[in-house]
């Protein structure tokens, strides 16, 4: 089946009304890869609005434009559970629909995205009916490495046991934002991967992270899910910048050619993120932004009482 491609209309709904956006991050074309809801002029929303319409859109994440300007905005994201400091699809989504909105005649932009925790630069560029883009997570925080008391539970939470681990590795917790357990694993342990109980974040917040990342060394991909496992994520663009940090701390991987992960087959939507680094060490996370939909919200969505 062959894909045509098609320009990205200007968009023209004035940004007074509370516009928003459906994209598809680390997508190849509409439909696939991360669905992300950007929304638009959110600067006097509360935080109950937004989860729950963050809940209503039943996204992985949705994230909250404010101070919008041709060089950025204020962000805020959130999941269907809570608020997070920092998550890597919804900029590379937000910085599209900046590029769409705000530079619409420009080839290339460039954005810095402040968020609560941290302020990420990120370029754009208008391709034929999508943009690429490109976040600057900057370089990995490590901590140590989980001893295995401490691991054995984390590993009973994911139907694993030690001998699933990749021979010779150790877990560790790495952020560029948002710290993630590295779990690295055999190829055959990946698919059996799934969360259970009630207590994954607890027994992640002892050591040091707050979510799981189970890593096949072997073939480079990775799987991720909320801490309840009801969901697992599809593109994770904050937990590609760790496991990319440890993939080349390690020398598992060439550290002079962009590195490519896959994620997301078990969803059934299959995903690539492409993540280079410096001489500084600076990662930088990209991929594929396709529009979907766009409209508004109808005023009295606005004036529910949360």
């Amino acid at each position: 089946m062959t894909w045509m491609h098609f320009a990205v209309p200007t968009v023209t709904l004035s940004m007074t009304i509370s516009a928003l956006f459906h994209v598809d991050v680390f997508a190849t074309r509409p439909l696939t890869g991360n669905g992300l809801t950007v929304f638009l002029s959110t600067d006097d929303w509360t935080m109950p609005l937004m989860q729950r319409l963050t809940q209503e859109m039943r996204q992985f994440e949705s994230i909250f434009l404010s101070e919008v300007t041709q060089k950025g905005a204020s962000a805020r994201v959130f999941t269907v559970e809570e608020e997070l400091p920092f998550a890597g699809h919804p900029v590379l989504g937000a910085a599209a629909v900046l590029h769409r909105t705000q530079t619409p005649e420009a080839n290339e932009s460039s954005w810095i995205l402040k968020l609560s925790s941290m302020e990420v630069p990120v370029r754009t560029k208008k391709m034929d009916g999508y943009h690429l883009v490109e976040m600057n997570q900057g370089a990995a925080i490590f901590g140590g490495a989980v001893v295995s008391a401490d691991l054995q539970p984390i590993l009973a939470r994911l139907g694993l046991e030690s001998n699933d681990l990749a021979v010779g590795l150790s877990a560790q917790v790495i952020s560029t934002g948002l710290p993630y357990l590295i779990l690295p694993v055999r190829p055959d342990a990946l698919p059996r991967a799934a969360i259970t109980g009630s207590d994954l974040e607890a027994l992640l917040g002892a050591v040091g992270a707050k979510f799981v990342l189970v890593l096949d060394v072997v073939g480079l991909e990775i799987r991720t899910w909320d801490n309840l496992g009801r969901v697992e994520d599809v593109a994770t663009g904050s937990a590609a910048g760790p496991a990319a940090a440890y993939l080349f701390s390690l020398g598992l991987v060439d550290l002079n050619l962009p590195l490519v992960l896959a994620q997301g087959r078990f969803a059934g939507r299959p995903s690539k993120i492409r993540i280079s680094r410096d001489n500084l060490n600076r990662l930088f996370v990209s991929g594929e932004v396709w529009p979907v939909s766009h409209g508004y919200l109808e005023p009295s969505a606005l004036l529910v009482d949360i």
